[in-house]
């Protein structure tokens, strides 16, 4: 029975939601916790103390295989002094104050603690500009939790490691994900609360391939989209310094996280001097990008002011709706893309694709030829909402010409359409509600296609697939009045159709007629059973 114990207890502590979990009921129990907000941003500050204080330790540990490698005894008191006490690291590994590494951290008592992380966090923020504004002053010692409660909360982060969760994974970005699914109860959807899952990024980097140059999120969040983007990127260019990242996020909490998330990962990064909206005060005006992605709030009402009704993002198209902002996103992506050949993928609500209200814009955008495909994705991929969501490819150059040694062909005045809504074949097992994930294979397909049609020798008038994929011209777009909802390019089958009815039901009777005579037999061999033993049966 002990041994049985023992491993329960190590596949809980292996487990990352069962953490959260525990941390969690901490929080809602204790006193002083304060709101969601609050809440969330204590535990993500606390993981990234804990991934800091690891890579730190890590860098440390290398530092001395290499010092051995080069015939040096990391032990001697000389060596000490001129490697290790103000060490220098090329990986990105921040070389952390004594009081703010988690080993001194996790050795506090616990009354000393709320004290202990706010020194660290003050430290850390003294002596790196890239972290500097991502701390808000006082996070610890002001909610005050009790010693008891504190000291639990850091013995549980303390299990959280990248050796034991994956160091590619952007585990930071699954604590955020977690804590908006299992705190937000009252938190609005409508103002952006959402994390982009993994395969979701996943697809939209293998499409348009940022793989050098720069790239632009104008709702970055807590920056999962260049995590998951430069992961991809280093898998197969391996060279992360090649793109710089540029972002904006509206929410403070979210953006110190985002600066937390990019400095701990060594990804060169500019956020802008603070968290503010790229429609009232575009932070990186005048700036044009290699790459854009983005997954922006689905149908943002609270978007519009008065200064906005002459912005110059819109004048060549028509003011976006003020009821919903899924346009003005669009004309802000195309306002920072490089005018000769920026790629745009990013994620919008479906209404989007035939909108009444946002017409005229749909129309300029089909006729300027920005639009380059339109890909439905199926429900249930986000944990925070079910609905389906479309993924748009804008791109400034659909004339050809290579491309990250491609050729591609002209591709003016078409537009690839793909519905995946039935790709629901891959559920999420663990989740309290009902999910879905693209599988790789999935993803590589999509781009594959994606690749194939753009590529020269391939005839745009036949590239398709009945319920799956279908290249489409202009004028067909303008006869169906400039939609762009997949279904009314793509033939999908009514598979009733193909039954050969007469032919189904002589199938039908045959086994039917089967049945009945085995049924017959059957009680036949049953009455002469027992008429053989002197009983009829009535």
């Amino acid at each position: 029975m002990a041994k049985q114990t023992n491993k329960k207890v190590k596949e809980e502590t292996l487990n990352l939601d069962t953490i959260l979990f525990k941390c969690r009921d901490i929080l809602r129990n204790a006193k002083n916790s304060g709101s969601f907000f609050e809440k969330r941003d204590m535990m993500l500050t606390l993981v990234f103390l804990r991934f800091i204080g690891e890579k730190y330790e890590d860098g440390l540990v290398n530092l001395r295989k290499k010092l051995i490698e080069d015939g040096l005894n990391p032990d001697d008191e000389a060596i000490q002094q001129a490697f290790f006490d103000d060490p220098t690291f090329t990986d990105g590994t921040f070389n952390l104050p004594k009081d703010a590494r988690w080993s001194t951290i996790i050795n506090k008592t616990a009354p000393e603690l709320n004290v202990a992380l706010d020194n660290a966090l003050k430290s850390i923020a003294e002596t790196d500009p890239q972290l500097k504004g991502c701390f808000v002053k006082g996070t610890f010692t002001q909610r005050n939790l009790g010693a008891n409660d504190i000291k639990k909360i850091v013995d549980e982060v303390n299990k959280i490691s990248h050796k034991t969760f994956g160091e590619e994974k952007d585990l930071i970005g699954r604590v955020y994900e977690y804590f908006l699914k299992e705190f937000a109860v009252n938190a609005t959807k409508e103002e952006g609360e959402f994390y982009t899952p993994h395969d979701v990024v996943q697809l939209i980097a293998t499409v348009i391939e940022p793989f050098d140059g720069t790239l632009y999120d104008p709702c970055c969040g807590s920056g999962g989209m260049f995590i998951q983007s430069s992961k991809l990127m280093k898998a197969k260019r391996g060279d992360i310094s090649r793109i710089n990242v540029y972002g904006q996020e509206k929410e403070a909490a979210t953006y110190r996280l985002a600066k937390m998330n990019l400095a701990l990962r060594g990804i060169s990064h500019n956020l802008g001097s603070e968290s503010d909206s790229s429609f009232t005060n575009d932070l990186h005006k005048g700036l044009y990008f290699d790459y854009i992605m983005a997954n922006p709030p689905f149908n943002l009402k609270s978007w519009w002011n008065d200064n906005l009704a002459t912005d110059a993002r819109w004048a060549d198209y028509a003011i976006p709706p003020e009821s919903n902002a899924n346009y003005a996103w669009i004309l802000h992506m195309l306002s920072h893309l490089k005018p000769l050949t920026g790629v745009a993928g990013f994620l919008l609500a479906n209404g989007a694709l035939g909108d009444t209200d946002t017409l005229e814009i749909r129309k300029k955008l089909i006729q300027n030829d920005k639009v380059e495909a339109i890909i439905i994705l199926p429900r249930e991929l986000f944990i925070t909402t079910d609905i389906s969501v479309t993924l748009w490819i804008l791109n400034q150059n659909k004339r050809g010409g290579k491309y990250h040694g491609r050729e591609l062909r002209n591709r003016e005045h078409e537009i690839l359409f793909m519905d995946l809504r039935q790709w629901t074949d891959n559920p999420v097992k663990g989740e309290q509600k009902k999910k879905v994930k693209l599988e790789t294979g999935q993803i590589q397909r999509v781009a594959d296609l994606y690749h194939q049609w753009q590529a020269v020798g391939t005839d745009g008038n036949v590239f398709a697939e009945p319920e799956l994929y279908r290249s489409v011209g202009i004028d067909e777009i303008e006869q169906n009045g400039w939609t762009l909802v997949p279904s009314k390019y793509i033939e999908f089958i009514d598979h009733d159709l193909e039954i050969d009815y007469p032919k189904e039901m002589a199938r039908i009777q045959k086994e039917m007629k089967a049945l009945m005579q085995q049924e017959k037999d059957s009680q036949k061999k049953l009455e002469e059973a027992f008429k053989g033993i002197g009983y009829g049966i009535d």
